[in-house]
């Protein structure tokens, strides 16, 4: 990204902080009584040796005098309860108090936090995580005795598709900076699948962004980077790929579930690295082969890894939330929460579905596709970006599969207050990464 388009975003960023911080502002005047909790350390990231400690913000929005109480609960995001504690509160209308609590020491891990506001006119509760010594927490690896023999022959079996590549250059979506290209190729079982280039039209070569899709997600052609060609895949079943697999969301990752040999992935993992062959062999569009980076979210997270796990071309992997991670540990946590969420919600309709479908067969296959078995496999550089609050990808998968990467030059970012997704200051943060990586000026 040219320094003028740094900013430009940085201003955009500005501009969107400031509109969420006069939004904050605005519900704070209009709430009865609002309750704000920051942790000690910004990204509520602890090491074992120091204290927990939040500052809560109370304000009384009312005229009413409030006489009630504040108390918080600490759970494992498993469920199980380690400390709680509640303090009286008297608030004169109008009137705000800050306090100080202080967490009792928690080993290494994930917990959930909850703060209480009980007045008499008033209930409110505050759902926060924190973590403690996440670049210690450790998971088993559920790994086939045959894996690598597995992926050994389906890469053997994708070599022996002829690629047929097809490149088709989109005038009415290109522009006097970039040219805009659909491209086709044929993927693992025969199967074509689609996607987009992007190229900027000064210069003659330059490094690629190479983006893999979330779940049943369309990837369109990427015009924001002027120092990278964007090359966006649409695995079978995504966006611009979806003329021979149209399944939607509910049953897409259950595709021949029961069958290691069948299932969707292990054609989606190799339509990633069939992503990899076209870049390579279409050098003479002016893409840089020695710096390409691989980056996706959610589903697109856990693709990006696999695919510098298994083709080492790829010189720089970013991820975001990567779903599937620690699959059984995954399972767990799910089992606590008091709804269900994706993915397990897709599974377990599944197997409501299917009665003989257990979850030791569901297991007997997906060991073969957790992303963390692939984990070991990656040696490049890497950086990760979670979200304290998601669920479809709790935190601690995410850190056990980031802590069985095998790379001596890994990075995370975490985001406290974001679900299933990180924020700008993350991208903002990744561009530099990458600049510094690939020597981008």
């Amino acid at each position: 990204m040219k320094r003028v388009n740094y900013l430009i975003y940085l201003s955009a960023f500005i501009l969107a902080a400031s509109s969420f911080k006069a939004a904050a502002q605005q519900t704070e005047e209009t709430g009865d009584v609002v309750l704000t909790a920051i942790p000690q350390n910004k990204n509520a990231l602890f090491n074992g040796n120091e204290p927990i400690r939040y500052k809560l913000q109370v304000r009384n929005n009312t005229k009413q005098h409030q006489n009630g109480h504040i108390s918080y609960l600490v759970t494992t995001d498993e469920g199980k309860k380690v400390a709680e504690d509640s303090l009286r509160v008297n608030l004169k209308g109008g009137a705000g108090r800050d306090i100080g609590i202080t967490v009792p020491k928690m080993q290494t891990g994930f917990y959930r936090i909850s703060f209480m506001v009980n007045m008499p006119e008033y209930d409110d509760t505050l759902r926060r995580v924190f973590g403690v010594n996440p670049e210690k927490i450790t998971s088993r690896l559920h790994k086939p005795a045959d894996f690598d023999a597995f992926w050994d022959q389906t890469r053997a079996q994708l070599a022996a598709v002829p690629p047929e590549y097809h490149v088709t250059e989109r005038k009415d979506l290109s522009t006097n900076a970039k040219k805009v290209y659909s491209v086709e190729m044929r993927s693992f079982g025969g199967i074509v699948i689609r996607g987009w280039l992007v190229i900027p039209r000064d210069g003659s070569k330059f490094p690629v962004h190479y983006r893999v899709p979330g779940y049943v997600v369309t990837l369109k052609p990427n015009m924001d980077n002027d120092d990278f060609i964007a090359f966006d895949l649409n695995v079978r079943g995504n966006g611009n790929s979806r003329d021979v697999i149209n399944v939607g969301t509910d049953n897409y990752s259950v595709i021949n579930i029961e069958n290691k040999d069948k299932y969707i992935y292990r054609g989606v993992y190799m339509d990633c690295l069939r992503g990899v062959d076209f870049l390579y062999s279409h050098s003479n569009l002016g893409i840089d082969t020695s710096k390409i980076f691989v980056e996706g979210g959610s589903q697109g997270g856990s693709l990006a890894l696999i695919t510098a796990a298994l083709d080492k071309r790829v010189k720089l992997l970013t991820m975001q939330v990567p779903l599937y991670a620690d699959i059984r540990d995954g399972y767990s946590i799910s089992e606590s929460y008091g709804h269900q969420v994706f993915p397990f919600k897709v599974f377990r309709k599944y197997q409501s579905q299917h009665p003989g479908f257990s979850w030791e067969k569901f297991y007997a296959t997906f060991d073969y596709y957790d992303p963390q078995n692939f984990a070991p496999m990656v040696k490049c550089p890497v950086l990760m970006g979670i979200g304290l609050l998601d669920q479809f990808c709790p935190p601690r998968c995410s850190m056990a599969l980031y802590n069985h990467i095998s790379s001596t030059n890994k990075e995370f970012v975490c985001v406290p207050n974001s679900t299933h997704e990180v924020d700008f200051n993350y991208f903002m943060f990744q561009n530099l990464w990458l600049r510094e990586k690939f020597r981008i000026p």
